[in-house]
């Protein structure tokens, strides 16, 4: 086991004890989302990535390009995370990877905490980048919740895609989506500029992601001291 996954497992039961034994925030609706963390040092450009070329030194050659819609492209790595929307918000599980890794594949892994079968949550909201009819088929079968997705209609579109469309634009859809811009968007570029991860102050990716999910469980930890006292 290395250190990054025992602090993953930390965190999944960090964030199991907000939502049941401390009754602290309420989860019926969790947000998921990432964020890309630029590599410390320079950039390994792909033409010399392919040949297998590190041109100069201080390139993190464990560290990949991913494409951000905001940041446009960028060569590190990234934090996956899920989250409460409610009053008090809180990280429930997180993940890191390099930065090329889709944010789909990672939605099983975050969502396979216990937490997220408890009765109590409802809807699990992303944006378009998990919109995948697996995942919501996964989300509904085995989680016995929602994602809820910014979904379009288009020619020929099925039944059961029909159905998240009129969901996701209905009064109630909107109300639940929304919550997504006020928790998950502000709880990752507050972490990212409390614990100065972006951009990161160490190479490799055992050593990215050790001190990146530390900074997970570090707020954890500071928002559970300030709820006790």
């Amino acid at each position: 086991m290395t250190i990054s996954t025992d602090i993953k497992e930390r965190i999944s039961t960090m964030g199991y004890l907000f939502v049941t034994e401390e009754g602290v925030t309420d989860h019926s609706i969790t947000a998921v989302d990432s964020t890309l963390l630029k590599a410390k040092g320079s950039a390994w450009h792909k033409s010399s990535m392919k040949k297998g070329i590190v041109p100069c030194p201080g390139i993190d050659t464990d560290a990949r390009w991913g494409y951000s819609h905001t940041k446009g492209w960028i060569f590190g790595y990234k934090l996956h995370l899920t989250c409460t929307t409610d009053k008090i918000i809180v990280p429930l599980t997180a993940d890191v990877t390099t930065a090329n890794v889709p944010d789909n594949r990672m939605y099983i892994p975050l969502t396979s905490s216990s937490l997220f079968s408890l009765p109590y949550v409802l809807y699990m909201i992303a944006d378009p980048g998990y919109d995948d009819k697996k995942l919501y088929e996964y989300s509904k079968k085995e989680l016995g919740i929602d994602l809820v997705c910014p979904v379009e209609r288009y020619k020929s579109t099925p039944k059961e895609r029909l159905e998240l469309v009129c969901f996701y634009k209905s009064v109630l859809g909107q109300a639940i989506y929304n919550r997504r811009r006020i928790s998950i968007e502000p709880l990752i570029e507050h972490i990212k500029s409390v614990f100065r991860i972006d951009s990161l102050p160490v190479h490799g990716f055992h050593k990215v992601s050790a001190i990146v999910l530390l900074s997970v469980l570090l707020y954890q930890i500071m928002v559970y001291y300030n709820c006790k006292t």
